[in-house]
C-alpha cells in the first residue's frame, strides 16, 4: 500500500528493518555515502521513499510500497478509495483588479476529463472491466419473471411476444441449447432460505450448461416434479441428521408453543432437505397443547397447529409455500383461512402504556392524533407524515395511535423501515415484511400479494397503517 509518512523525511539511518509503534515498518537505510543534488538540496537515501523495484518496472509509474500491519490500513484505504477527486481553489480575475473575492458567491464545482476518457464515454467504452468476468444473474421460477408493461399496450400482444420474454435465464438456456457441449458456465453463488428458488440456484450451481427448466429438472430420463426432488436425486442436499437429532431433543424439554417456533426457525435457516418428512414425524410434538385443548376435534388442532406455524415463519418473512407445505392448508374451511390473519389482528394485546400515552399527549401530538383519528372514526382516506428530530415523541405518538384504534375494535398494521424502529411499536414489523415488498428494487418492484390471498383480505379490514 502507499506509505504514511507519520515521521517526514529525510529518515534515519538504520542497519535493520523494525517496526514502529504505530505498526508501519521503519525499514533498512544504509549510509552508502552517495548523494545526488534535487533543486539545489544535496539528498542521500534517507530521502528515498520505499519502493519495490520489479512494480517499477512492471506498472512503469510511480508506486510507492509499505507495508501496514493494523488496523489502521482499513481506515487509510477505505478513506483513499472514498476520497473522490483532487480538487484546487482558483479565481479568475482581471490584471490590478482589487475587488474583493467572495468564495461563496463564485464557487465552482468541476472536474478536468482528459481526451482519452472523453473519448470512451462518447463511443461508450468500458471504463473498467473484471476478470474473470462474474456477471449478476436474475433467478426466478417457471413463469414467475418480471415483464415490464406500459399503459398504452395491449397485455395478449405482449404475453404472445417471445421478446418481451426473454430474460437473462432465458437467454442461457438458450446459449446452452445452441452449443453442442454447452458453454461450461455454472451459478457460482447461492442464497440460502429461499424455498424453490434455492433449490433451482444449487441445481445452477452444480449442473453444466443447463438448456431449460425441464432439463434442469431431469435426472437419468426422469423428469422430476420440483427442483427440491432433483437436488435430493441427485444427492446436492445433505441429510437432515443434525436438525432431526436437535429437535427429538427439544421436543423432550420444549414446551409446544417454543417447539414450533424452533421448527420455523430450523426451516428457515437450515435448509432441510425435506420440510414435510419433519413435520410429519414431529406433529404430535408441534400439536400437543391443541389436542389436549380440543379433545375429539382432529381437524381443529390441526388448523391451529399450521396457523401458529405459519404465523412464525411470517413474521420472518417467508410464507408456508417456499417449503413446499402450503399443502398443509389443504385442510382449512375458506372461511378460516380468510379470516386468520385478521383474527389474530383483532386479538392484539394492547399494552398498558400505549393506553396511558393518549392522556399525555403534548398539543402538537394531540392535534396530529385527533386528525388522524377522525379519519380512522369516518372511514375517510388519508396519508399523514409526521415529522421532526428524534427524540420529540413520534414513536409515543404511534403508540398511543395504535392504542386508540385498538380500543376501537378495529384493526392497526405497525410498520416501520428497520427492525429496530419497528421493536418499538406494539406488534411492528418491518415494511418489507408486513407487505411483501421486494428487498432488491432493481430485481423487481412487484410485491407478493395476491389479491384473493390472506394478507389481501387483512389489508381490506385494516384501518390504520403506521
Amino acid at each position: 500500500m502507499r506509505g504514511h509518512y507519520k515521521y517526514g523525511y529525510p529518515k534515519k539511518f538504520a542497519a535493520e528493518t523494525t517496526n514502529s509503534s504505530d505498526g508501519y515498518p521503519l525499514y533498512k537505510r544504509i549510509d552508502t555515502g552517495e548523494s545526488v543534488c534535487i533543486r539545489r538540496v544535496n539528498m542521500d537515501n534517507r530521502s528515498v521513499i520505499p519502493y519495490n523495484p520489479y512494480l517499477l518496472s512492471l506498472f512503469d509509474c510511480h508506486l510507492n510500497v509499505e507495508v501496514c500491519s493494523t488496523i489502521m490500513a482499513v481506515k487509510y484505504l477505505y478513506k483513499y478509495v472514498y476520497k473522490g477527486h483532487d480538487k484546487i481553489t482558483f479565481n479568475v480575475v482581471q490584471d490590478g483588479s482589487t475587488a474583493i473575492v467572495d468564495e461563496i458567491q463564485q464557487y465552482q464545482a468541476g472536474r478536468w476529463v482528459s481526451p482519452c476518457e472523453a473519448a470512451c464515454r462518447i463511443f461508450g467504452f468500458d471504463m473498467f472491466e473484471m476478470s474473470p468476468s462474474v456477471l449478476p444473474l436474475q433467478i426466478y421460477l417457471p413463469n414467475l419473471h418480471t415483464i415490464q408493461v406500459m399503459p398504452h399496450e395491449n397485455l395478449d400482444e405482449i404475453i404472445s411476444n417471445d421478446k418481451r420474454s426473454r430474460t437473462q435465464l432465458t437467454e442461457f438456456f438458450r446459449m446452452n441449447a445452441a452449443t453442442p457441449d454447452g458453454t461450461g458456465y455454472t451459478l457460482t453463488f447461492v442464497a440460502p432460505a429461499e424455498g424453490e428458488r434455492y433449490f433451482l440456484k444449487l441445481l445452477l450451481m452444480h449442473v453444466d450448461s443447463p438448456r431449460s427448466f425441464d432439463h434442469l429438472r431431469t435426472v437419468d430420463g426422469y423428469k422430476c416434479a420440483t427442483f427440491q426432488e432433483t437436488a435430493l436425486r441427485l444427492k446436492l442436499l445433505e441429510e437432515d441428521n443434525d436438525v432431526d437429532l436437535c429437535l427429538a431433543e427439544a421436543c423432550e424439554v420444549q414446551m409446544p408453543t417454543a417447539f414450533r417456533q424452533l421448527f420455523s426457525t430450523v426451516l428457515i435457516f437450515c435448509q432441510t432437505s425435506d420440510p414435510n418428512a419433519l413435520w410429519l414425524k414431529y406433529y404430535d410434538a408441534l400439536s400437543e397443547d391443541f389436542r389436549h385443548q380440543f379433545l375429539g376435534s382432529d381437524s381443529k388442532s390441526r388448523e391451529l397447529t399450521v396457523r401458529s406455524v405459519e404465523q412464525s415463519l411470517e413474521a420472518m418473512g417467508k410464507p408456508f409455500r417456499d417449503f413446499g407445505l402450503q399443502h398443509l392448508n389443504d385442510f382449512q374451511d375458506e372461511e378460516f383461512r380468510r379470516t386468520k390473519d385478521i383474527i389474530d389482528a383483532l386479538d392484539a394485546l394492547i399494552p398498558q402504556d400505549c393506553i396511558d400515552a393518549r392522556n399525555t399527549l403534548n398539543q402538537a401530538q394531540q392535534e396530529a392524533f385527533d386528525s388522524i383519528i377522525d379519519h380512522v372514526l369516518k372511514g375517510k382516506p388519508g396519508a399523514f407524515f409526521i415529522d421532526g428530530p428524534g427524540g420529540i415523541g413520534k414513536t409515543f405518538q404511534y403508540n398511543a395511535l395504535y392504542a386508540e384504534v385498538r380500543l376501537m375494535n378495529k384493526i392497526v398494521l405497525p410498520t416501520a423501515t428497520s427492525g429496530i424502529a419497528a421493536s418499538n411499536i406494539p406488534f411492528g414489523r418491518t415494511a418489507h415484511s408486513q407487505f411483501k415488498i421486494p428487498i432488491d428494487s432493481d430485481a423487481s418492484l412487484a410485491c407478493d400479494v395476491p389479491k384473493q390471498g390472506n394478507l389481501a383480505c387483512l389489508i381490506k379490514e385494516t384501518s390504520l397503517i403506521i
